[in-house]
């Protein structure tokens, strides 16, 4: 059975681009970002800094605002806060997994070089107030890179919650995928008169019921598929 729009219900905003931006969605990826931007400015700051205080490469005596670094530090800093800001700039999830890894990248320098703090192995001249540092940023990007993704309690509209339910790969952003056909234009036209139905509690059983069986599905292309199999 067809479900025809009204002319009336065409120009209202689309229901589904609510449900696939969801706010536990859009919550995830600005966290993601914002983290990897901030503490981006921190490295790099760190950074510029030693190379305007003229720090030898190699130094191993240097000082930035109360920690030890050299010039192979800086570049370091400046390269690892590079690797943030295009990793925010691509997106949310990819934030995410890039924070992940580089906060237990400066886990383990923490932990190396509080082994190696006074031999000649230490070569980013780093001290004990380095090996703080490297903790604190490290446990700090791990916990913004793992937001929203390790819970066991994930709500249904989170952009993690297929990977870590199915193992399967989902997007974070829906493509843009118009309809081919006439019966893809139907079906659309029939989606987004349901879902409006459903937001006002006004829809009938079928409509309901169809627009429940579309919520695993995060694509145009899915939530077509599983409508036009319940036609």
């Amino acid at each position: 059975m067809s479900i025809a729009p009204s002319p009336a219900r065409r120009a209202q905003p689309r229901v589904h681009e609510d449900v696939v931006s969801t706010p536990t969605a859009r919550r995830v990826v600005r966290v993601h970002r914002a983290g990897a931007f901030t503490v981006a400015a921190v490295l790099a700051v760190f950074g510029l800094l030693g190379f305007i205080g003229g720090l030898d490469y190699f130094d191993t005596g240097g000082q930035v605002v109360g920690l030890s670094s050299n010039g192979l530090l800086s570049t370091i800093s400046l390269a690892t806060a590079a690797l943030l800001v295009a990793a925010a700039v691509k997106g949310g999830r990819i934030s995410g997994l890039v924070m992940t890894g580089v906060g237990t990248a400066f886990l383990l320098s923490a932990f190396w070089h509080l082994v190696v703090l006074n031999t000649g192995l230490n070569v980013l001249g780093f001290g004990m107030s380095n090996v703080v540092f490297s903790i604190v940023v490290g446990i700090l990007l791990l916990t913004l890179g793992l937001y929203g993704r390790v819970s066991g309690n994930l709500p249904e509209d989170n952009p993690y919650r297929a990977n870590l339910v199915t193992g399967s790969p989902q997007l974070e952003e829906e493509p843009e995928l118009p309809p081919r056909t006439a019966a893809e234009r139907r079906a659309e036209a029939e989606i987004r008169a349901a879902e409006i139905a459903v937001a006002e509690h006004r829809a009938t059983p079928e409509q309901a019921a169809r627009v429940e069986a579309m919520r695993s599905e995060r694509t145009k292309a899915g939530r077509r598929r599983v409508w036009m199999q319940h036609s």
